[in-house]
């Protein structure tokens, strides 16, 4: 019966991903990001879902002769170069494989859906829109494992995600910590109280949930990201000791085991595991110095691995368990230099948008979405340090949707007369707030119904 209902799903919305690509563009992230079809049990488990759905709305997007197919901003065309640069590794290490045709492929795919994303979201209503698919999505994994680590008084441990790019334990933590900035800043702005509560109460469960990975890289990131929304919030006084509180809290209830393993980042050289990826990392780092143009190819690490490895030949083969290492050795240093590219203009951009909307009113909804994207974008670095997602689908897609937010607020922000200039406030003055969402009704004159306004239609 599910696979039935899901199946019922997918295919009766197939015209509409045609006729809308927008809605095309929801359909396949829901599909990625929650996975509904992993969660079937008969035929629906095994078919290729995403792929129909974005046939069917590149189609649809081709047939409304569209003005451009991706937005003329730099990091959509390092993103490509990106492709270019692996795409040549790839054919210099001449060692195909089917799995590392299957990885080219799904790596194109990747950023072709991120290029594509920059091109069909054009304004704030949907931008929201698409930002509530994601995290709900992600938070759906959050609510139901953080349930189940209550229910079981936190004995339970998660050695695995729902499948896909969340099928290691490392990268649901991953997932889910990208995820914690988006539901708490959707949720703090959301107009619909009941809305706000529920998707506020996600918040804790889901950081149960990357607690009960037991991945000290999550721990990290998750640590990283919260550092930011502390940082960024209007009184970081009350932020430090709301965070403080959060983390006494959080070892209150956390397993000895979890807080065991935490507790092992102080004495690394006596964990196995630790050492171990301080030994990947150094083969990585040989690896890339001696391939450093187009490095060994994608996904050869591990078969390269026993000829770059100090410990010789008898050291076991790992993975490199850190993401710019392994696009280092795999892509070379081009590749790794356009990556770190990416990340900082996405954070620079980040940052002018901020300090462009603290010069005007009613922009509430700019500085907190610069938080939020900033916080999740923190939070994938900081992770990626200990994890090996140099071509994690979710960091791709949020490049796209920072690109997005960027141009939409700047138009905005443009808009002199609904943005007035400030006069005469002091720094650190707190602006008016304003929530957007189901359930509030545009009033005549205000923001929200202008059109094209966040939340409106």
């Amino acid at each position: 019966m599910r696979d039935l209902i899901f199946s019922a799903v997918v295919l009766g919305l197939l015209p509409a991903c045609y006729r809308r690509p927008f809605v095309g563009l929801l359909m396949f992230s829901w599909l990625a990001y929650m996975r509904g079809q992993d969660l079937c049990w008969g035929f629906a488990k095994g078919q290729r879902w995403s792929f129909l759905v974005a046939i069917v709305t590149l189609l649809g997007f081709w047939a409304s002769r569209p003005d451009f197919w991706f937005r003329r901003d730099l990091r959509c065309y390092l993103m490509m170069v990106l492709v270019l640069l692996v795409t040549a590794g790839v054919i210099a290490a001449n060692m195909w494989t089917p799995v590392q045709i299957d990885r080219w492929i799904e790596y194109t795919k990747i950023v072709a859906v991120a290029l594509f994303t920059t091109a069909v979201i054009k304004t704030p209503a949907q931008l929201r829109v698409t930002l509530w698919v994601i995290a709900l999505s992600l938070g759906f994994y959050g609510v139901k494992d953080g349930l189940a680590g209550v229910l079981s008084g936190m004995q339970a441990e998660i050695l695995e995600g729902p499948g896909g790019m969340l099928a290691d334990n490392n990268d649901f933590a991953l997932a889910m910590v990208m995820a914690l900035p988006m539901l708490l800043l959707i949720g703090l702005t959301e107009a619909n109280k009941h809305l706000r509560r529920g998707i506020l109460i996600a918040v804790p469960l889901t950081a149960l949930t990357i607690m009960m990975t037991h991945s000290r890289g999550g721990f990290l990131a998750m640590g990283a990201a919260f550092a930011v929304l502390v940082w960024r919030s209007r009184n970081r006084w009350a932020g430090f000791a709301v965070g403080g509180m959060c983390v006494i809290a959080a070892f209150l209830v956390a397993p000895a085991s979890y807080i065991e393993r935490i507790q092992s980042l102080e004495n690394y050289e006596e964990d196995g595991s630790a050492m171990g990826r301080l030994a990947a990392w150094q083969t990585a780092i040989n690896m890339a110095t001696d391939n450093p143009v187009l490095g060994v190819g994608l996904t050869l690490f591990m078969r390269n691995y026993r000829n770059y490895a100090s410990g010789g030949e008898h050291e076991g083969v790992r993975v490199a368990h850190n993401s710019y290492l392994q696009l280092w050795a795999e892509c070379g240093s081009l590749a790794l230099a356009t990556y770190l590219l990416m990340m900082l203009l996405a954070l620079v951009g980040l940052w002018r948008i901020r300090r462009r909307a603290k010069q005007r009113y009613f922009t509430s909804w700019i500085i907190n979405y610069a938080t939020m994207f900033e916080a999740t974008l923190v939070g994938f670095i900081i992770g990626s340090i200990f994890l090996n997602r140099a071509h994690f689908d979710l960091f791709y897609h949020w490049i796209a949707l920072i690109i997005t937010f960027e141009a939409i607020a700047r138009a905005e922000l443009a808009d002199t007369r609904a943005y007035p200039r400030r006069s005469g406030w002091a720094p650190g003055e707190l602006r008016p707030v304003e929530r957007r969402g189901f359930g509030r009704r545009a009033t005549v004159g205000s923001l929200a119904a202008r059109p094209g306004a966040l939340g409106s239609s």
